[in-house]
Order: C-alpha cells, then sequence, then structure tokens
C-alpha cells in the first residue's frame, strides 16, 4: 500500500510575510524617528504646559450654544455626503461589477479609482474655490470621496455573491434586471449597509477636518480659536467633537447589530 504524497509546500505566505517584516524593517532604517525627544524634560515641560491652557474649557451658555450649531451642522455635512455617496456608489457599482461588460467595467472602475485616491482635503479645496466657504463645498468634498471608497467596495460584494440564485430565476424567465434585484442585490445589502455605517463613522471625523479649509463645521471653529490661541474655547470644540464621534459609533454600532440579527 502506497502512502499518499504530502500536499505541496505554498511558499507565498512565507514569501508576502518576508517582504512586508524587510518593508518594516527598512521603513525604520529610513525615517529619521527620535522616539527619545519625547521624553526630554523640555518637551514633557512644554507639553505640559501646552495642555494645561486648554483648562477649563469655556462654558459661557453664548458659545456653548454656538458650538452646539456647529456640532449639528458638522453632523448634517456627513449624513448628507454618505447619503449622497450611497447613491453614487450604488449606481457606480452596478457597471463596476462587470453587469454590462468588461470595457464599460474598468472604465468604471478607474472613475472609482480616481475618487477615493483624492483626499477629502484636496476635493474641499477645490470645490471651495468653486462654491466658496460653507458646509456645502465640504459636504459634496465628503460625497466624492466616499462614492469612490463605496462603490469600490459595493461592486465587489457584488461580483462575490453567489451566482446561483440569479442564475435560477434567468433560467425561469426573469429578465436580467429583476433577477438582479431579486436575488444578488438582496444577498448583498447587509453588507453594503455596514459598509456605509462604518463610512459615515469615518466622515464625522472628516468633516470635523474639512472645517480647517473652511468647509464650517466644528472644524472651522477650532482653526479660528486655535489661530488666536483661545485654548479654552479651543478645548469645549474639542471635546464637542469627542462627544459626538462617541454618539455616531453607539448608533453605528447599535444599527450594525441589529443587521446581523
Amino acid at each position: 500500500m502506497t502512502m499518499p504524497s504530502p500536499p505541496p509546500r505554498r511558499w507565498s505566505g512565507a514569501l508576502f510575510a518576508l517582504l512586508l517584516a524587510g518593508l518594516v524593517v527598512a521603513s525604520f532604517a529610513s525615517l529619521p524617528l527620535h522616539f527619545g525627544a519625547f521624553f526630554t524634560a523640555d518637551a514633557l515641560g512644554s507639553t505640559a504646559e501646552f495642555i494645561a491652557g486648554f483648562a477649563p474649557p469655556e462654558m459661557a451658555s453664548g458659545f456653548l450654544m454656538k458650538t452646539a450649531t456647529a456640532t449639528a451642522e458638522t453632523l448634517a455635512m456627513s449624513a448628507l455626503g454618505t447619503l449622497l455617496a450611497l447613491a453614487a456608489g450604488l449606481l457606480l457599482a452596478i457597471p463596476a461589477a462587470g453587469r454590462f461588460g468588461r470595457p464599460l467595467r474598468g472604465f468604471v472602475r478607474a472613475v472609482l479609482n480616481v475618487l477615493r485616491s483624492i483626499p477629502e482635503l484636496v476635493w474641499a479645496s477645490v470645490l471651495l474655490i468653486a462654491a466658496g466657504l460653507g458646509p456645502f463645498p465640504g459636504t459634496l468634498a465628503l460625497a466624492a470621496h466616499t462614492a469612490g471608497v463605496l462603490g469600490r467596495l459595493f461592486a465587489d460584494a457584488l461580483e462575490n455573491a453567489a451566482p446561483l440564485p440569479e442564475q435560477s430565476l434567468r433560467t425561469n424567465g426573469a429578465s436580467p434586471m429583476a433577477a438582479f434585484f431579486y436575488a444578488t442585490l438582496p444577498q448583498t445589502l447587509p453588507q453594503m449597509l455596514s459598509y456605509t455605517l462604518y463610512r459615515w463613522e469615518n466622515n464625522i471625523r472628516a468633516a470635523a477636518i474639512l472645517g480647517v479649509v473652511g468647509a464650517g463645521g466644528l472644524g472651522q471653529m477650532l482653526k479660528f480659536h486655535l489661530s488666536l490661541f483661545q485654548m479654552q474655547k479651543a478645548a469645549t470644540v474639542i471635546l464637542a467633537m469627542l462627544l459626538l464621534v462617541a454618539l455616531v459609533d453607539a448608533i453605528s454600532f447599535a444599527l450594525r447589530r441589529a443587521l446581523t440579527r
């Protein structure tokens, strides 16, 4: 009785790990990292003095109302930008998944690459020139970048969906689009919603950063007060950012948990 031959060894995983380790070592060797500079007496003293300037946060009622308005503006920017990106990403994902032929698939995927390769700050800087200061260009910047991310994720989810349910419907006389909407899309919809909620969490942070370039919201307030060295008012804005991110994270977690039940 002959013994079965052992399966062939796969060296691709080990080679990838070796290349990754080499890249990490090369990164540390090429970058001038001076970790000890963070722990010198001068650095620790300057950091403590800077942080002490933020206390206590500004709690005047008028400023709190202004901060609450900017918080609502940041939340609205992120929500509307994510909704616009959801619609655009889904429309682009269908041809990007190869539903209308490979040439169009390649073209749409190239468009998605461009959309998500340009950071939100760059999109906002370009749109601010066209639309002026305020939350509108910031919202469009979030939508443009997020549409590229969601479009790619949605397209991959559609391509990885099980083809048998759609093929069964088409065999029984359903049109291609009807089979897609009744078989493939329901399979991927929970995953798409999970991706959308995760991107909404990211867009809350991005919306706060976009205000630094004049796109409104908490970021614009933070830049204004930091530039005038009004640290206590800046501390209030930072606390509002933290509370807003925590609130959206909790809502997103609850919604994702409900979707997976």
